[in-house]
């Protein structure tokens, strides 16, 4: 999958090994914001699947984003954004 569909200006690094079966995911924060996240997915199973993405947030309260459902071969995108008085994201996990 490529990074071409992440948030203009983002980079992609590798998801966490916690991604969910079925999904093959990028994960990455934002190129010029290190205080938003996304998790850019595609399901590969057979059967329907929904994640969203989990942001560590350091000093901020952790969040979530947008829960995205998935049929199969389908591909679509979570994003989350860590409060501005913390420290910015400290780890992105792709939950199920």
């Amino acid at each position: 999958m490529s990074s071409s569909r992440a948030p203009v200006n983002s980079t992609a690094t590798a998801a966490p090994a916690a991604t969910p079966p079925g999904l093959s995911c990028e994960t990455g924060k934002h190129a010029i914001d290190d205080y938003t996240g996304f998790a850019l997915c595609r399901n590969n199973g057979s059967q329907t699947q929904v994640f969203w993405v989990h942001l560590v947030c350091g000093w901020s309260p952790d969040v979530d984003g947008e829960r995205v459902t998935l049929r199969p071969g389908q591909s679509g995108q979570s994003t989350a954004h860590c409060g501005s008085l913390g420290t910015g994201i400290g780890e992105i996990q792709v939950r199920p």
